[in-house]
């Protein structure tokens, strides 16, 4: 017997098939990851396994069935039934996914109360439970907060618990750790796979993560372009891929172990951080987010600066740029202390999508920087901005179209044109390639390289990314809670960590190998039992 049966299943979007004659089979309680790069047809396959495209125009065919209903014949009750009863949906972004406005478990209780009929009373206490359940301390208070105050991490578990609520026979995950830092995320599998035991839940996976879907599911299906590429046990396929496209994307996952080759002599200090301390808040609310940071930058170099959410990265890269005035301490550029923005020092933002002006064209947005130097002349400026297009690997013609016109490495690759258009003798990367799949993130990291190597450039990459840190960088800076905790070369600091704290982000890092992976899980249950 089958959870999910579906059936040479097609989705198109206009004249886009998204999703060209897909079949698969999920056994009660198994776990299948479907793999593959951005437009890869992954999240539409998810989608429809919950008729969640009726109504939006797009055009369904094949055949699905899940937990007994067949999905395409069913009218709107029985997929309402289905929906969040049998069938629950994690989705990626928790904040879009809940309402801003209410308490968490008011939104959990009010899922229940949907698919049972119990009290207003009951209902919350089984939002409690639930939350109580995937590891959200002091649940009867904590539900009773709206989803600002919750962090990243609590926001997705609450997210999980509302799925739970009504004990569905079969989770799927979207992209559930895409914005998570690597401890964070590897509580998130954790519980994924503690749930799965203890409930008979079957999992379906979406991720461009392929080390993700080693550590949680039992099956790979890998796509591409809307079709199956390769399908089989996660042993197999990624311990032994039988199809190219599948050794590509293997090829791109960057290795924690793997040292970076030298990059060369670095040349003098270029950027120099000292004693640099950040407040937020006033009085006894006050919080110290940088606490008495400081460190150097070379020409030539990269600094790798990593950690979990909340230890101050992006507020430190903030600080250096001259986004933020430190509250203490001082940032020097080539020796001299410097306040405010200045154009020898670039930022490329993680989000190219909120940093792009939706309503300008990515021309216009490159420009900017050119402008506020004092250039008039528009046949110049064109010129300049068609030659930093094409430095970075897109078109001249691409101009005049607008940021939703591109695909996020191709934003991401317009961001690092826009912070080249200053000429800079410093980028800081907050977070540049979090939100891209592997070979888009190998693609955008090694343009950083060749941009480097040309120009001279100085890097300073912040990132929770510990595989993808020191895949870029010569020295790493590891910070927690506002301090930096270690820094040395990035080989010293992997290879041979001497703080607690670093070597706990390294153990959390997910392995491509499902036996190494399973190893670690067991070894962070039996830490977290003392």
């Amino acid at each position: 017997m089958s959870l999910v049966r579906v059936t040479d299943l097609t989705v198109d979007f206009g004249d886009l098939r998204a999703v060209d004659g897909l079949s698969f089979t999920l056994r009660p309680g198994a776990a299948l990851a479907l793999v593959g790069e951005s437009g890869s047809g992954k999240s539409t396959v998810a989608s429809a396994l919950l008729g969640l495209h009726r109504g939006t125009g797009a055009r369904v065919g094949g055949a699905i069935e899940v937990a007994g209903v067949d999905v395409q014949e069913a009218g709107e009750e029985e997929l309402r039934r289905l929906r969040g009863g049998k069938a629950a949906m994690v989705f990626q972004d928790p904040l879009s996914s809940l309402d801003p406005y209410y308490a968490i478990g008011d939104q959990i209780a009010e899922v229940y109360r949907t698919h049972t009929r119990v009290s207003r009373r009951a209902a919350r206490a089984r939002a409690v439970e639930v939350l109580d359940r995937v590891g959200i301390p002091d649940a009867p208070r904590r539900s009773r907060a709206r989803p600002h105050e919750f962090s990243g991490g609590m926001r997705q578990r609450a997210l999980i618990a509302m799925a739970l609520a009504c004990e569905p026979d079969l989770l799927i995950a979207d992209e559930p750790t895409t914005a998570l830092d690597v401890t964070v995320q590897a509580q998130i599998l954790d519980l994924l796979h503690a749930l799965r035991e203890e409930t008979g839940t079957g999992l379906l996976l979406v991720t461009h993560d392929v080390g993700v879907a080693a550590e949680s599911v039992d099956e790979v299906l890998v796509m591409r372009h809307g079709r199956v590429v390769e399908h089989g046990q996660v042993a197999d396929v990624l311990g032994a891929p039988a199809e190219p496209y599948t050794r590509t994307l293997l090829a791109a996952v960057p290795r924690v172990e793997a040292a970076r080759a030298p990059s060369g002599e670095a040349g003098d200090v270029v950027l120099e951080a000292t004693g640099l301390r950040r407040e937020f808040g006033r009085g006894k609310g006050a919080f110290a987010a940088v606490d008495d940071v400081s460190l150097t930058v070379r020409r030539g170099e990269t600094l790798g600066i990593v950690g979990e959410s909340g230890s101050g990265k992006t507020t430190l890269g903030r600080m250096l740029v001259g986004l933020l005035d430190p509250t203490a301490g001082e940032v020097r550029h080539d020796g001299r202390a410097r306040t405010g923005v200045r154009p020898d020092v670039q930022m490329v933002f993680q989000d190219p999508v909120s940093s792009l002006n939706p309503r300008r064209s990515v021309g216009e947005s490159i420009a900017d920087p050119l402008r506020a130097r004092g250039e008039r002349d528009e046949g110049r400026i064109r010129e300049r901005v068609g030659e930093l297009l094409e430095r970075v690997g897109l078109e001249r013609a691409h101009h005049d179209r607008y940021p939703h016109e591109f695909s996020g490495g191709q934003r991401q690759r317009v961001g690092i044109a826009r912070a080249l258009a200053a000429d800079p003798r410093v980028i800081v990367c907050d977070e540049p390639v979090s939100a891209l799949d592997v070979t888009t993130q190998a693609q955008v990291v090694a343009l950083l390289g060749e941009l480097q190597r040309e120009l001279g450039l100085a890097l300073v990459f912040v990132a929770h990314d510990l595989a993808v840190v020191r895949q870029v960088s010569d020295r790493v800076a590891v910070m927690r809670r506002g301090r930096i905790v270690e820094s040395g070369p990035a080989d010293q600091v992997y290879d041979a960590p001497r703080d607690p704290y670093t070597r706990s982000l390294l153990a959390a890092v997910p392995a491509l190998d499902p036996r190494i992976a399973a190893t670690r899980r067991a070894a962070r249950r039996e830490l977290a039992k003392v």
